[in-house]
């Protein structure tokens, strides 16, 4: 065993946001994965971790989720504090509770029942998207933002009045020290005021659907039984933060990353005139935004990975960003490629906990797709795009394009196939 290295990496840190925003970690991450060891990471006196940078590695404690729990927290906002939530909401449960926890919610998200929704979905995206071809400068990140509140706010019986306004209460959730999302009394006030109302929102909601069930996910949530009994508001609540989040995180931010980087390399021209990769290409976009940018976990025993000792309690941090662009599993891992097979990315995660959304994702960005390619032709940059300040979230929050209607013939049949 050797001794592992200590501190920020290249004297980088990599808690920062500032570097997702402004930065690039991708460097720091290619040199750490040429590493025999793991690398400790200090945030402050009290404060550190493990980080956990090659496929092999984050894939091996995604897994094991009796040797890395999820219960303390997921997110390096609460390292060093227990998750309220622990327990209590899916992605911070742990099997075998969390198994139980996510049955009927798993079948409401299946594929087929997802399928069944498709035209409802493209019927939600296509109105999004329309704006693009009026000529003028169109915010493609701004609405891939509204995207998923759209969608899942439908699937979980939301207001649509109140979507705009959950929609900005999520990204606030995990983009707190973005200057754009920040209340005045900084970061710390900005999230907990986020935290009050989305729950105090959900609170009040899920009081008044109790007496109003109908088909929708949140009244499947409510009239679900768990272990012998139905759940209690404030793990309904719990998980409707959840879902919510899930879906934020994970469906606008592959699309953001194929427009802010590739709009103007032929990538967008060569996935149009083939309808044929969509399913690659998606899989592609997915790996290579890797739109969770990491999940923290702690050592429930003494475990040793890549010639490193993680002691019972330590934390360990999973860069998904880097092991979706891991060279051992990856050929040219660090090009995009729309045809690449396989792509066995974590963009969703694995093993109990992958994302029990994914199949919406799917779906929603697949139809996004499309209808992109057969509405609108010669995709245009108008601006420079603009990095999300976030940590957890790997994104964009503005991305300013132009674009034409597609002129007859020139669009894709109209059919989702």
């Amino acid at each position: 065993m050797h001794a592992a290295a200590a501190g920020p990496a290249d004297g980088v840190d990599l808690v920062d946001p500032a570097l997702y925003s402004d930065g690039d970690p991708h460097p720091v991450w290619r040199r750490m994965r040429t590493l025999d060891t793991l690398t400790r990471h200090e945030v402050d006196d009290e404060r550190w971790f493990w980080n956990i940078v090659r496929f092999e590695d984050a894939d091996r404690v995604l897994r094991d989720t009796a040797t890395f729990t999820s219960e303390r927290g997921t997110m390096l906002d609460l390292l060093g504090t227990d998750d309220p939530a622990g327990g209590k909401q899916l992605a911070a449960t742990d099997p075998p509770r969390h198994t139980e926890m996510q049955g009927r919610l798993k079948k409401a998200l299946a594929i087929k029942s997802v399928d069944r929704q498709r035209e409802m979905i493209r019927d939600l995206v296509v109105p999004l998207i329309e704006p693009l071809g009026d000529g003028g400068t169109f915010d493609f990140a701004q609405t891939m933002l509204a995207m998923p509140m759209s969608v899942t706010g439908t699937m979980m019986g939301l207001p649509t009045s109140d979507w705009a306004w959950l929609s900005r209460l999520t990204t606030v959730c995990i983009a707190a020290d973005d200057p754009e999302y920040q209340d005045p009394g900084g970061r710390d006030v900005t999230l907990k005021a986020a935290h009050r109302d989305l729950f105090a929102y959900f609170q009040d909601l899920v009081r008044f659907r109790r007496h109003n069930l109908g088909d929708d996910l949140l009244s499947v949530l409510i009239s679900t039984e768990f272990e012998g009994r139905h759940m209690a508001s404030e793990e309904i609540v719990a998980n409707c933060y959840s879902l919510l989040l899930g879906a934020n995180v994970t469906t606008p931010h592959p699309p953001n990353f194929v427009m802010a980087e590739f709009i103007d390399t032929g990538v967008l021209q060569d996935w149009a005139a083939h309808p044929e990769a969509d399913d690659t290409a998606l899989n592609e976009a997915l790996r290579w935004a890797s739109p969770v940018n990491h999940f923290l976990r702690y050592a429930t025993r003494d475990v040793e990975i890549r010639n490193t000792r993680i002691s019972a309690g330590d934390a360990v941090v999973i860069w998904i960003g880097s092991a979706n662009r891991d060279e051992t599993v990856f050929t040219r891992g660090q090009e995009f490629d729309i045809r690449r097979r396989p792509n066995k990315h974590l963009a969703f995660g694995i093993g109990p906990h992958y994302c029990i959304g994914h199949s919406v994702a799917r779906v929603s960005l697949k139809t996004l797709f499309h209808e992109l390619f057969t509405r609108f032709e010669d995709f245009r940059p108008a601006g420079p795009p603009e990095r999300l300040r976030s940590n957890f979230v790997s994104g964009y929050k503005h991305i300013p394009i132009t674009a034409r209607r597609a002129r007859s013939g020139n669009g894709r049949a109209r059919s989702t196939g």
